[in-house]
């Protein structure tokens, strides 16, 4: 992991590069022990990534890494409730309940939708202003805002990997919809 035990994409990235670099050298000049830690960095920066990706759902929350946790936006869990009710109306209801719980459920996955688009948004501006005010602080040396400005990015990062999340798995759920037979 980086130096101060925060998972980063970027530093996974770095870690890649100069483990792949230091693997071609050890290659180049034959010493084993240069290509054995240049793998060695590259299983590391690989498990960081891994870490740095990591989100736990539960409903109305997000969980990273960082061990921040996040509320999802209302119009997300209020859109699940939406589609819930109308996909038990388009199920079990007669004819004029049927089309109205379609439209229900249309209506619940546009309020989701929208919700998961405010929270990545959110997300990603409060990882750029936390990491640009952490930077800022750093060379400050006001450790207080600096630590601040952490928590800022550590809470954009969780609520933009936790919209991420809900958005892949409905795009999964999607993708495995289409590919059976009819």
């Amino acid at each position: 992991m980086s130096s101060n035990n925060n998972t980063s994409t970027l530093q996974s990235t770095i870690d890649a590069v100069t483990g792949a670099a230091q693997n071609v050298i050890g290659s180049i000049t034959g010493s084993t022990a240069d290509q054995t830690k240049g793998q060695a960095k590259q299983h590391k920066a690989d498990a960081e990534y891994d870490a740095s990706q990591a989100t736990a759902k539960i409903p109305g929350f997000s969980a990273s890494s960082s061990g921040a946790v996040t509320k999802d936006d209302p119009d997300r869990t209020a859109g699940a409730y939406n589609q819930t009710v109308g996909s038990a109306k388009e199920t079990f209801g007669g004819l004029s309940i049927k089309a109205a719980g379609r439209n229900q459920n249309q209506e619940g996955q546009n309020q989701e939708a929208k919700g998961q688009v405010n929270d990545y948004a959110s997300g990603v501006g409060d990882r750029v202003t936390g990491t640009v005010g952490s930077a800022f602080a750093g060379i400050t040396g006001n450790q207080k805002a600096q630590a601040e400005y952490q928590n800022q990015h550590d809470q954009g990062k969780t609520q933009q990997r936790g919209a991420e999340h809900d958005i892949k798995k409905k795009a999964d759920a999607e993708y495995d919809a289409s590919q059976r037979p009819v």
